[in-house]
C-alpha cells in the first residue's frame, strides 16, 4: 500500500506514535472513544436500512478507523460490519482478481492508482450507485468510465529533507529530482526499494514520469551518487534518516508530503520538509465487489466512507488526506503539510502494461 504509510511523530510521544505509523497487520485499530453520543456517520437516518445482516469489508493491513465510527455505522444502518485484512495494496489487488468469480467479501478498500488498472481489467468491482460528494470526482481513476472505484483518500510520496541538518551544515537542501544527482548530495539520500515497498514503487514511477524513456539513465546516475536503497519505508526513515529518531546519517529520505506535520519542533515550526517537485500522488479507492452476497450493504459502506465523519478521521487514523471538499484538516497538517500543485503521474493503463518490465529493469540496475 500505501500506502504503507505514513508519517513519523518524533517528539515526546515518539514510541507510541511510531507504533501506529508502522502499519501493523491489524484489520482495525480503534483510536476513537467508545463513549459519547452517536453521529450520523453513514449519512443515513438511524434505523433507515431494512436489509441488515453482515457486510464484509476487505481491506489492506493498514486500514484503521476509530471504533466509534464503526459502531455508529452499524447503529445508523442496521448492518454488522466485518473487516477482513488481506496484505498490502498489491497483495489485496491480486487476491481480489484471483477470486473475482468468488469474491472475498462485499466491498473492498485499499486498491490504489498503481494497481487500479489491474482490478478493472479483472472485473473485480461493480459501479457505485450513490451520489459523490464535492471533490471526490477530482481523484477518479483515469479509464474507470463506470465509476467502479470510488476515491476515498490521497497522499503524495515525496523526497523529504532534514532542514535542521542542512542548516547546521550550511548547505542548501535539494529542490527537485535532478538535484539529487549533484555531488553536493553524494551519499545523503536513502529510499525504499521499488520491488519491496509501495512508496519505493511510487518513487520509481515519479522518475519515469519525469524522465520518460531516460529513467534508467537517471537511476544509474542516482546510484552512482551514493543513493542507498533499503527494503522498506520504516528502514529508510527510522534507521538511515537523520531526523528519524535513531542514529541515521542520511538527511534526505523518501517519505510523504504529510511527514513534516509530524516533525514539529514545539516552537511553531517543523524540522523537516517535503520537496514538492518530487511527489507522486497515490489515491486509494473503495468499491463494491461484483457478485457480492450483500450488494446493498456494500453500497452503504461506500457512502459511509465518503461521509464527513470518516473523511475527517482519515488524517489522524491512516495518515492520509481526505478527498471530500470542505473537510477540516488537523492544525499541524494545515500548517506544515502543503500539497504539490502538479504531482507527477503515470497513466494507470501504462502502469499495468509495464509494471513487471519496469520493476525487472529497476532491479537489474540496483543489483549491479
Amino acid at each position: 500500500m500505501r500506502r504503507t504509510a505514513f508519517l513519523p511523530t518524533l517528539k515526546p510521544a515518539l514510541a507510541t506514535t511510531l507504533g501506529a505509523l508502522l502499519l501493523s497487520s491489524c484489520s482495525l485499530v480503534g483510536s476513537g472513544d467508545d463513549d459519547g453520543s452517536a453521529t450520523d456517520a453513514g449519512g443515513a437516518e438511524p434505523g433507515a436500512a431494512e436489509a441488515g445482516g453482515t457486510v464484509v469489508l476487505v481491506t489492506h493491513d493498514s486500514f484503521s478507523l476509530p471504533k466509534k465510527l464503526i459502531k455508529d455505522f452499524e447503529a445508523d444502518t442496521g448492518y454488522d460490519l466485518e473487516l477482513r485484512s488481506n496484505g498490502d495494496a498489491g497483495s489485496l489487488t491480486s487476491q481480489l482478481v484471483l477470486n473475482a468469480e468468488n469474491p472475498l467479501g462485499d466491498v473492498a478498500f485499499g486498491v490504489d492508482n498503481t494497481f487500479g488498472g489491474r482490478a478493472l481489467e479483472g472485473g473485480v468491482f461493480t459501479a457505485y450507485d450513490g451520489e459523490l460528494p464535492p471533490g471526490v470526482e477530482d481523484f477518479a481513476l483515469p479509464g474507470d468510465d463506470e465509476g467502479a472505484l470510488v476515491p476515498v483518500d490521497n497522499g503524495d510520496v515525496c523526497v523529504n529533507v532534514d532542514l535542521d541538518w542542512f542548516e547546521r551544515e550550511g548547505i542548501a537542501p535539494p529542490e527537485d529530482l535532478d538535484d539529487l544527482l549533484d555531488p553536493a548530495y553524494e551519499d545523503l539520500f536513502v529510499t525504499s526499494g521499488a520491488t519491496t515497498s509501495s512508496p519505493g514503487f511510487a518513487f520509481l514511477l515519479a522518475t519515469i514520469a519525469e524522465f520518460g524513456s531516460d529513467w534508467q539513465g537517471y537511476w544509474e546516475d542516482l546510484l552512482a551518487n551514493g543513493a542507498k536503497v533499503v527494503r522498506g519505508w520504516e528502514d529508510a526513515y527510522f534507521v538511515d534518516f537523520t531526523a528519524g529518531g535513531g542514529d541515521g546519517d542520511r538527511p534526505i529520505v523518501l517519505s510523504y508530503d504529510s511527514s513534516p506535520a509530524f516533525t514539529t519542533d514545539g516552537e511553531g515550526g517543523t524540522t523537516t520538509g517535503a520537496l514538492l517537485q518530487t511527489c507522486f500522488e497515490q489515491v486509494e479507492y473503495v468499491g463494491a465487489l461484483a457478485g457480492a452476497e450483500n450488494p446493498e450493504g456494500a453500497q452503504a459502506v461506500i457512502a459511509w466512507m465518503l461521509s464527513e465523519e470518516v473523511q475527517a478521521a482519515l488524517p489522524e487514523s491512516m495518515y492520509v488526506f481526505p478527498v471530500r471538499e470542505g473537510v477540516e484538516l488537523p492544525e499541524d497538517w494545515a500548517r506544515f503539510a502543503p500539497r504539490p500543485e502538479e504531482p507527477l503521474a503515470v497513466d494507470p493503463a501504462d502502469i499495468e502494461a509495464n509494471r513487471d518490465t519496469w520493476l525487472r529493469e529497476w532491479q537489474d540496475l540496483v543489483s549491479r
